[in-house]
């Protein structure tokens, strides 16, 4: 079997995510996906990894990894490089998947959980859901059933109720982003952080401690103000810290963990096993958080995965970008032993997931169970090639 050709496809509504298609000549296509920064990570697969990648072998998965992310600049980093690696390995781990007739998680290993359980990121119907591409709206707000978004800025209480009520019992919410933004995260005023405050308030006295909250920090402040708000919130038992500093500097998140005795995760923006490693031996993760579109497809995953286990850390995969993204992130889930939990956003799995791919993973009762069709076992919707808004890019063997 060789790889014949490589299509991309962007879509304007959805300017910061980017779809590829791996084509064989045994008429197999395997479907990847990357999120921000679409025309440039395109650019960087037709430009630079085609030429490697066309006429091998599809099914050589860990020799095609190392040769997409061996090249200068694409080093344990988030960069274009790492995200157009990571969209064409999960496109190869699907052709693999479907040439066996298996779903991806039994290539990768196999089932490690019957069910796992998800929480769920607050964003709303349109986040993220935009044609910026810098920076990304993530405070695009609409009407709509799951403006979750809305509801935990205004009346989290009824939101995490609202949560319960179909079985979902992890909630992640990031109140403290308006004012390190507009602070440049360098210091909160005591109001700011009365307001941030409020949303905790809210759901420790409508629904106690039956709600696990998760406080996203984006990466946005600085080590004093982060350690300040962590203390600050530990009143109000969070499960963990996610990203309060810039994931550049291990030392120094790892005095932020010990200033605490609320676990901290890292880091979606971290990209291969390397970066990790670093965080690990300094202590400064309690549980590891990666995002298989950013930090090199599923090859690099799963060495993620296992080199937390090593660590006794537990493993939670990041989801806030696209439908694929999200499969790939369930079928790394279910392989690996030490999954903690599940990211997911209602407001994308019952929204546009739905209209861009065949089918979305299903999650009933606050838990995911597993993707039943080989390979991914999701494919892009045959309306999405007939979009007016779609631009395609194709690189093939002469």
């Amino acid at each position: 079997m060789k790889i014949t050709a490589i299509r991309t496809y962007r879509a304007e509504e959805f300017a910061n995510v980017l779809w590829v298609h791996v084509e064989t000549d045994a008429g197999i296509t395997g479907l990847g996906e990357t999120f921000y920064g679409a025309e440039a990570c395109e650019a960087h697969i037709h430009n630079t990894l085609a030429v490697r990648l066309l006429g091998q072998n599809p099914l050589n998965i860990e020799a095609l990894h190392k040769e997409m992310v061996s090249l200068p600049n694409a080093q344990a980093s988030t960069g274009v490089e790492y995200r157009a690696a990571s969209a064409v390995d999960i496109a190869l781990w699907d052709i693999f998947g479907k040439v066996a007739g298996q779903p991806v998680h039994v290539m990768l290993g196999g089932q490690s959980w019957d069910r796992i359980r998800v929480y769920n990121t607050c964003a709303g119907t349109r986040y993220v859901r935009t044609n910026k591409i810098k920076p990304v709206d993530t405070w695009n707000r609409d009407e709509g059933q799951y403006e979750d978004l809305d509801a935990f800025m205004t009346d989290a209480g009824a939101l995490a109720e609202n949560l319960l009520e179909s079985g979902i019992t992890a909630m992640k919410i990031w109140p403290f982003d308006p004012p390190a933004i507009e602070n440049k995260g360098m210091f909160i005023t005591a109001e700011q952080m009365k307001s941030a405050v409020k949303p905790f308030e809210q759901i420790r006295k409508a629904v106690g401690d039956r709600m696990e909250i998760m406080v996203e920090m984006h990466c946005l402040w600085n080590l004093p103000v982060a350690k300040d708000i962590a203390r600050v919130l530990e009143d109000y038992a969070p499960r963990w810290y996610e990203d309060p500093i810039r994931m550049n500097n291990a030392q120094a998140l790892a005095e932020f963990a010990a200033s605490t005795n609320v676990w901290t995760c890292a880091s979606e923006t971290l990209g291969s096993r390397f970066a990790y490693k670093e965080f690990m031996d300094r202590d400064a993760a309690h549980v590891v958080m990666a995002d298989l579109c950013w930090t090199g497809g599923l090859t690099e995953g799963r060495k993620i995965a296992a080199m937390a286990d090593t660590y006794h850390r537990p493993f939670a995969p990041h989801d806030c970008i696209g439908p694929v993204g999200f499969a790939a992130a369930i079928h790394m889930s279910f392989s690996q032993p030490n999954t903690l939990i599940q990211e997911s956003v209602r407001a994308f799995y019952n929204g546009w997931y739905r209209e861009l791919v065949t089918e979305v993973p299903r999650i009933e009762g606050g838990y995911v169970y597993p993707m039943e069709g080989p390979g991914l076992g999701t494919e892009l919707r045959p309306e999405f090639f007939a979009r007016g808004d779609l631009t395609t890019r194709i690189s093939e063997v002469s």
